[in-house]
Protein backbone atom coordinates (compact mmCIF):
# COMPACT_ATOMS: atom_id res chain seq x y z
CA UNK A 1 0.00 0.00 0.00
CA UNK A 2 1.21 3.60 -1.17
CA UNK A 3 0.27 6.31 1.56
CA UNK A 4 0.35 9.69 0.52
CA UNK A 5 0.59 11.79 3.43
CA UNK A 6 -2.30 14.48 4.01
CA UNK A 7 -1.14 17.69 5.44
CA UNK A 8 -4.08 19.64 3.33
CA UNK A 9 -1.93 20.05 0.19
CA UNK A 10 -3.29 20.83 -2.79
CA UNK A 11 -2.30 18.25 -5.24
CA UNK A 12 -3.12 15.10 -2.99
CA UNK A 13 -6.29 14.09 -5.18
CA UNK A 14 -4.39 13.75 -8.46
CA UNK A 15 -1.71 12.00 -6.97
CA UNK A 16 -4.22 9.66 -6.01
CA UNK A 17 -5.65 9.62 -9.26
CA UNK A 18 -2.08 8.71 -10.62
CA UNK A 19 -1.43 5.81 -8.27
CA UNK A 20 -5.21 4.25 -8.95
CA UNK A 21 -4.40 4.45 -12.63
CA UNK A 22 -1.08 2.23 -11.78
CA UNK A 23 -3.55 -0.22 -9.60
CA UNK A 24 -1.54 0.12 -6.48
CA UNK A 25 -3.61 0.56 -3.67
CA UNK A 26 -2.96 3.95 -1.86
CA UNK A 27 -4.47 6.19 1.27
CA UNK A 28 -4.48 9.66 2.12
CA UNK A 29 -3.79 9.91 5.26
CA UNK A 30 -2.06 11.07 8.15
CA UNK A 31 -2.47 8.39 10.64
CA UNK A 32 1.15 7.51 11.81
CA UNK A 33 1.01 3.91 11.89
CA UNK A 34 -0.45 3.77 8.38
CA UNK A 35 2.42 5.92 7.17
CA UNK A 36 4.87 3.90 9.07
CA UNK A 37 3.37 0.33 7.94
CA UNK A 38 3.05 1.43 4.00
CA UNK A 39 5.03 -0.23 1.54
CA UNK A 40 5.81 3.27 -0.04
CA UNK A 41 5.40 6.93 1.24
CA UNK A 42 4.58 9.80 -0.83
CA UNK A 43 4.68 13.62 0.68
CA UNK A 44 2.90 15.98 -2.43
CA UNK A 45 3.04 19.52 -2.17
CA UNK A 46 1.39 22.59 -3.43
CA UNK A 47 1.93 25.83 -1.55
CA UNK A 48 4.01 27.80 0.71
CA UNK A 49 7.38 26.25 2.32
CA UNK A 50 6.79 27.80 5.69
CA UNK A 51 2.88 27.08 5.64
CA UNK A 52 3.81 23.38 4.48
CA UNK A 53 5.82 22.95 7.86
CA UNK A 54 3.82 24.12 10.45
CA UNK A 55 1.04 21.69 8.73
CA UNK A 56 3.52 18.96 9.04
CA UNK A 57 4.20 20.09 12.70
CA UNK A 58 1.08 20.23 13.94
CA UNK A 59 -0.13 17.01 12.83
CA UNK A 60 3.67 16.32 14.17
CA UNK A 61 4.24 14.63 10.44
CA UNK A 62 7.42 16.23 10.52
CA UNK A 63 8.51 13.05 13.03
CA UNK A 64 6.49 10.29 11.31
CA UNK A 65 8.26 11.31 7.68
CA UNK A 66 12.01 11.68 9.72
CA UNK A 67 10.95 7.48 10.80
CA UNK A 68 10.04 6.50 7.32
CA UNK A 69 13.16 7.81 6.08
CA UNK A 70 15.36 6.38 8.79
CA UNK A 71 13.42 2.98 8.33
CA UNK A 72 14.60 2.39 4.66
CA UNK A 73 10.72 2.78 3.33
CA UNK A 74 10.91 3.75 -0.03
CA UNK A 75 9.83 7.58 0.29
CA UNK A 76 9.04 10.24 -2.71
CA UNK A 77 8.51 13.69 -2.17
CA UNK A 78 7.00 15.71 -5.20
CA UNK A 79 7.41 19.77 -5.71
CA UNK A 80 6.65 21.32 -2.23
CA UNK A 81 7.32 17.47 -0.77
CA UNK A 82 10.84 18.05 -2.50
CA UNK A 83 11.39 21.49 -0.85
CA UNK A 84 10.72 20.39 2.66
CA UNK A 85 12.83 17.71 2.69
CA UNK A 86 16.00 20.15 3.05
CA UNK A 87 17.58 22.76 4.80
CA UNK A 88 15.17 25.84 3.99
CA UNK A 89 13.67 28.03 1.46
CA UNK A 90 14.25 31.49 0.51
CA UNK A 91 10.56 31.50 0.41
CA UNK A 92 10.23 31.38 4.49
CA UNK A 93 13.22 33.19 5.70
CA UNK A 94 14.52 31.43 9.26
CA UNK A 95 11.86 28.54 9.11
CA UNK A 96 13.85 25.14 9.06
CA UNK A 97 13.34 22.28 6.64
CA UNK A 98 13.12 18.51 7.53
CA UNK A 99 16.99 18.52 6.47
CA UNK A 100 16.89 14.91 5.65
CA UNK A 101 18.65 15.83 2.44
CA UNK A 102 21.47 18.76 2.72
CA UNK A 103 20.82 21.92 0.28
CA UNK A 104 18.72 25.39 -0.26
CA UNK A 105 15.63 26.06 -2.09
CA UNK A 106 16.09 29.57 -3.86
CA UNK A 107 14.23 31.18 -5.53
CA UNK A 108 14.48 31.32 -9.28
CA UNK A 109 16.07 34.18 -10.45
CA UNK A 110 14.44 36.99 -12.72
CA UNK A 111 15.33 36.80 -16.48
CA UNK A 112 13.94 38.87 -19.58
CA UNK A 113 11.52 36.45 -21.08
CA UNK A 114 11.06 34.17 -18.91
CA UNK A 115 8.07 34.33 -16.33
CA UNK A 116 7.79 33.48 -12.81
CA UNK A 117 6.29 30.79 -11.37
CA UNK A 118 8.03 28.36 -13.35
CA UNK A 119 4.43 26.96 -15.17
CA UNK A 120 4.73 24.45 -18.22
CA UNK A 121 6.61 21.54 -19.65
CA UNK A 122 10.81 21.38 -19.57
CA UNK A 123 13.01 18.57 -20.89
CA UNK A 124 14.92 16.72 -18.20
CA UNK A 125 19.06 16.04 -18.81
CA UNK A 126 19.28 12.77 -16.51
CA UNK A 127 22.62 11.50 -14.82
CA UNK A 128 23.98 9.55 -12.01
CA UNK A 129 21.22 6.85 -13.04
CA UNK A 130 18.28 7.39 -11.35
CA UNK A 131 16.24 4.85 -10.41
CA UNK A 132 13.30 6.70 -11.71
CA UNK A 133 13.70 7.14 -14.25
CA UNK A 134 14.91 3.73 -16.00
CA UNK A 135 13.42 2.87 -19.62
CA UNK A 136 12.62 6.31 -20.55
CA UNK A 137 14.63 8.61 -22.69
CA UNK A 138 17.50 10.83 -21.61
CA UNK A 139 15.22 14.01 -22.54
CA UNK A 140 11.90 13.20 -21.23
CA UNK A 141 9.38 15.69 -21.05
CA UNK A 142 7.90 16.55 -17.31
CA UNK A 143 5.74 19.61 -16.07
CA UNK A 144 6.76 21.75 -13.46
CA UNK A 145 4.81 24.67 -11.22
CA UNK A 146 7.19 26.47 -8.95
CA UNK A 147 8.61 29.55 -8.00
CA UNK A 148 11.63 28.12 -6.01
CA UNK A 149 14.41 25.87 -6.75
CA UNK A 150 16.64 23.05 -5.18
CA UNK A 151 20.33 23.71 -5.09
CA UNK A 152 21.35 20.57 -2.96
CA UNK A 153 24.50 20.20 -1.24
CA UNK A 154 25.86 17.11 -2.63
CA UNK A 155 26.04 16.98 -6.81
CA UNK A 156 25.87 13.02 -6.86
CA UNK A 157 22.53 12.80 -5.62
CA UNK A 158 21.41 14.53 -8.28
CA UNK A 159 19.83 12.31 -10.97
CA UNK A 160 18.09 14.58 -13.62
CA UNK A 161 18.20 18.67 -13.77
CA UNK A 162 16.45 21.27 -16.28
CA UNK A 163 17.37 24.90 -17.60
CA UNK A 164 14.99 27.99 -16.62
CA UNK A 165 16.94 30.83 -15.78
CA UNK A 166 19.08 28.85 -13.75
CA UNK A 167 20.45 25.27 -13.40
CA UNK A 168 17.50 23.63 -11.16
CA UNK A 169 18.44 20.19 -9.61
CA UNK A 170 14.74 18.57 -10.63
CA UNK A 171 15.25 15.23 -9.03
CA UNK A 172 17.70 13.65 -6.69
CA UNK A 173 17.78 10.37 -4.98
CA UNK A 174 19.62 9.38 -1.82
CA UNK A 175 19.09 5.95 -0.41
CA UNK A 176 15.53 5.34 0.15
CA UNK A 177 14.64 8.80 -0.45
CA UNK A 178 13.72 10.17 -3.61
CA UNK A 179 12.08 13.70 -5.21
CA UNK A 180 11.12 14.99 -7.69
CA UNK A 181 10.85 18.98 -8.37
CA UNK A 182 7.96 18.85 -11.20
CA UNK A 183 4.76 16.94 -10.93
CA UNK A 184 4.87 13.64 -12.27
CA UNK A 185 1.29 12.49 -11.71
CA UNK A 186 0.44 15.50 -13.97
CA UNK A 187 3.26 14.46 -16.76
CA UNK A 188 1.17 12.10 -18.90
CA UNK A 189 2.38 8.73 -19.96
CA UNK A 190 6.56 9.84 -18.69
CA UNK A 191 5.27 10.91 -15.29
CA UNK A 192 3.16 7.75 -14.93
CA UNK A 193 6.42 5.93 -16.02
CA UNK A 194 8.12 7.26 -13.00
CA UNK A 195 5.69 6.60 -10.89
CA UNK A 196 5.62 2.88 -11.90
CA UNK A 197 9.43 2.84 -11.44
CA UNK A 198 9.22 4.46 -8.05
CA UNK A 199 6.35 1.94 -7.10
CA UNK A 200 8.23 -0.95 -8.44
CA UNK A 201 11.17 -0.20 -5.47
CA UNK A 202 11.80 -2.75 -2.89
CA UNK A 203 12.92 -1.62 0.41
CA UNK A 204 15.52 -4.90 -0.13
CA UNK A 205 16.84 -3.40 -2.93
CA UNK A 206 17.85 0.38 -1.32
Amino acid sequence: MVAIIDYNAGNLKSVEKAVNLLQEPCRITRDRNEILHADKVILPGVGAFGDAMSELKKYELDKVIREVAEKGTPFLGICLGLQLLFEGSDESSGVEGLHILDGKILRIPDKEGLKIPHIGWNSLSLMNEGRLFQNLNKNPYVYFVHSYYLKAADESIVKATTDYSVTIHASVEKGNVFACQFHPEKSSTVGLSILKNFISIQKGEL
